[in-house]
C-alpha cells in the first residue's frame, strides 16, 4: 500500500526485454531496498528484483504493460517513486495501492496564479468515482479533483510543490498518465451495483 506521496523521482538507464518480462533498471537516492519489496513507479506497483548502489531492477509483465504507459518506457525516462508504506507511516495522501485503473491524457496546461491547471480526458468509466475535492492518483501522485469542467474531462490543480518534486511539471498536452481511483470509492460502487440495476438505475 502507498500513498501518493513520491518521495524521489528515479531515471532509468536500461531496458531489457528478459523472462521476466520488461525489465528497467532505475537509477535513483534510495538507500536500504530488499529485493521483493514493492516499489510505485508513476503509481504503478512493481518489485524489485535486484538492487544496488544508488539503483534497483524491476519488471513489468505482458498484463501490466497491456494496462499501462510501461511498454512505452525508454532509457532516459524520469519517473516517480515510492515506497510501500511501513506500519506507522504518516498516510500524507490517500490510501493508494498502485493499481492502474485506466489512462488518461492531458488536454490542456494552464497557469493560474500560483496554480498549474491540468485538463486530462478520462474515460467514462472513471467518472462515478470522481467527486469535486476527492481524491485521484495521477502518475503516483495523490491530488484532489479541482472540478470536473465537463463530461469525461478531470481537473487538476498543481501547486508549486507538487509540479516542482514530480514528473508532473513536465506534462505537455497529449500526454498519457496513469490514474488510479480512490478504492473506497471503487468498493462503493462494486457493493451499490445489484441495488443500482434491480431499480433500473445504472452501476458505471
Amino acid at each position: 500500500m502507498f500513498t501518493g506521496l513520491v518521495t524521489a523521482i528515479g531515471t532509468i538507464d536500461r531496458v531489457r526485454d528478459t523472462d521476466a518480462g520488461r525489465e528497467f533498471r532505475v537509477q535513483c537516492d534510495y538507500r536500504g531496498l530488499s529485493d521483493g519489496e514493492s516499489i510505485a513507479l508513476n503509481g504503478a506497483c512493481l518489485t524489485v528484483r535486484e538492487h544496488g548502489d544508488g539503483w534497483f531492477i524491476v519488471a513489468a509483465v505482458v498484463t501490466t504493460l497491456d494496462r499501462t504507459t510501461i511498454a512505452d518506457w525508454q532509457e532516459g525516462r524520469r519517473v516517480n517513486l515510492e515506497r510501500a508504506l511501513a506500519l506507522g507511516d504518516r498516510l500524507g495522501g490517500h490510501i493508494v495501492q498502485g493499481h492502474v485503473d485506466h489512462l488518461g491524457a492531458i488536454r490542456a496546461r494552464n497557469r493560474r496564479g500560483d496554480a498549474l491547471i491540468l485538463d486530462v480526458d478520462i474515460p467514462a468509466s472513471l467518472e462515478p468515482l470522481l467527486v469535486p475535492q476527492g481524491s485521484i492518483t495521477v502518475d503516483g501522485v495523490s491530488l484532489t479533483v479541482n472540478a470536473l469542467p465537463a463530461p469525461r474531462v478531470l481537473q487538476l490543480s498543481l501547486i508549486e510543490f507538487t509540479w516542482r518534486y514530480t514528473t508532473l511539471g513536465a506534462l505537455t498536452v497529449g500526454d498519457r498518465v496513469h490514474l488510479e481511483a480512490d478504492v473506497i470509492a471503487k468498493h462503493v460502487q462494486r457493493l451499490v451495483a445489484p441495488y443500482a440495476a434491480t431499480t433500473g438505475g445504472t452501476s458505471t
